[in-house]
């Protein structure tokens, strides 16, 4: 631990982190295709070695309290801000998303930000009973290791929202960042450890293999999880052997509806970035709108109208704010559900081609209208720059379209406020914004329900989901 802090740049980063020459596994920048560094590969052996030196550290750093670990989160949160342009360049090549918009900056200055949230958020002792004969308050202490596993959309700020509670409540943490990018969770932790005492925060990197140890692991207290709800089930399964406490943020595929009356040019802009922030690949983001027949045509035009003039390319062109899909994988998921919504009378307003002139993993941002509920692109989470736009002539069609699916993570009503709050309580996702889409903060809990997940993250309430509650009576 340190307590000056280093200012690296990004071969200095990648230096630290990457394995020895000839060792690891070549990761890809998203646009050029070319290497950018070479990952660990780890094995089950690692994780049990990691985790045996996080249960150690952990009494330790409980016993530190709470003041003491608030000022080394915030310390954690400097050293961040200190290190930004060379961790966001590494993010935008390993991810893909363009250093600017809501992006690869935008992403790492929401790290820091919400290390110091959630460092400044206070979670005082509960009074349950003071009657004059009993006395009974309800404390909440640290779980003990958390084993955070993470995505390849948002891996560092998704990360920080795992790892930030879990330490500010005195747990220590296993990170095992996807392998797909791996490398920009890995400088952000060796960032991060240059302020903190040893083995509180430690990554491993390796395939699947290591994140299901990691899950079932015997040592492991907690597990918080982001990713597809199929091994989000997985993850389930394996809290039987170990009876680890779990936060699950799995898939989602959610609904906008857009009510008689509402403004397209005025609302165009917003409902363009929920869906398309980091060109689709983001859990919350609005995958389905349910547009009303009398402004159908004028919302489709607006949307269209945005997307055409917003520029997409490779991620270190300032100009840009759309990228490239991250994996090969994502790619062929898209362009199989846009091929199928033609084919099944879904017209193409914009897009819906590869744009193989920028780059091998690029698809054009593509509107796709006259789609309906039991097209593939209406049903399955395309997480990709594609958006279905479905007609409907009833509202309660439409909150029945919005719930007919498993998923249960987000949605968003636009129009008139009033007439969508009442609209937004009938609706079967965890959050429901109005007249928005997406946006989040530290102090607001979110979390889905139904195939989306379960528990808590952000604020008072994320800070107890990595605590166990201790009732002290007496």
């Amino acid at each position: 631990m340190s307590d000056s802090t280093q200012v690296l740049d990004e071969t200095a980063l990648l230096d630290r982190i990457q394995a020895a020459e000839g060792a690891g596994r070549d990761i890809l920048d998203a646009a050029t295709r070319e290497v950018i560094g070479r990952a660990p590969v780890q094995d089950i052996s690692d994780v049990d070695a990691a985790v045996a030196r996080a249960k150690a550290a952990q009494p330790g750093w409980e016993a530190r309290g709470h003041d003491e670990r608030i000022a080394l989160l915030m310390k954690t949160a400097d050293a961040i801000d200190a290190n930004a342009e060379a961790l966001a360049r590494l993010l935008s090549r390993e991810q893909g998303k363009p250093l600017n918009g809501p992006n690869a900056r935008f992403e790492v200055g929401a790290c820091s930000g919400w290390l110091r949230a959630t460092a400044a958020t206070v979670l005082e002792p509960q009074v349950v009973v003071d009657d004059g004969e009993v006395h009974a308050e309800m404390h909440y202490r640290a779980v003990g290791v958390v084993g955070a596993i993470g995505p390849w959309n948002w891996p560092m700020m998704i990360g920080i929202w795992q790892i930030a509670p879990a330490l500010r409540m005195g747990n220590t943490v296993v990170v095992k960042p996807s392998e797909n990018t791996p490398l920009s969770v890995l400088a952000m932790l060796s960032v991060m450890n240059d302020v903190l005492p040893a083995d509180v925060l430690i990554g491993v990197s390796g395939d699947r293999e290591v994140g299901a140890r990691l899950a079932a692991h015997p040592n492991i207290d907690k597990v918080m999880f982001t990713g597809s709800t199929a091994t989000g089930r997985k993850i389930i399964e394996s809290s039987a052997g170990n009876l680890a406490r779990l936060t699950l943020e799995l898939g989602g595929n959610d609904a906008g509806i857009v009510l008689p009356g509402a403004d397209p040019k005025a609302i165009a802009q917003d409902l363009f970035w929920g869906a398309f922030i980091n060109t689709g690949q983001t859990c919350a983001a609005l995958k389905r709108l349910y547009v009303h027949d009398s402004i159908y045509n004028e919302v489709v035009d607006a949307l269209k109208d945005v997307v055409e003039q917003t520029p997409m390319g490779n991620g270190l062109d300032e100009k840009n704010v759309l990228g490239p899909l991250q994996n090969k994988a994502q790619f062929d998921i898209v362009a199989r559900l846009v091929d199928d919504a033609r084919a099944n009378g879904g017209r193409i307003v914009t897009g819906g081609a590869p744009a193989s002139e920028l780059g091998e993993l690029f698809y054009q941002p593509t509107l796709v209208a006259d789609v309906a509920d039991g097209v593939a692109l209406v049903d399955e989470e395309q997480f990709g720059p594609v958006l279905p736009i479905i007609r409907y002539s009833d509202v309660e069609e439409a909150i029945a379209s919005a719930n007919q699916l498993e998923f249960g993570l987000g949605a968003s009503v636009w129009g008139d406020r009033d007439e969508a709050r009442k609209i937004a309580t009938r609706i079967q996702s965890g959050t429901v914004w109005i007249n928005s889409h997406g946006g989040v903060h530290p102090m607001i809990p979110f979390g889905g329900v139904k195939g989306s997940g379960y528990g808590l993250e952000f604020g008072v309430e994320g800070l107890k989901s990595v605590a166990v509650p201790q009732i002290i009576n007496g």
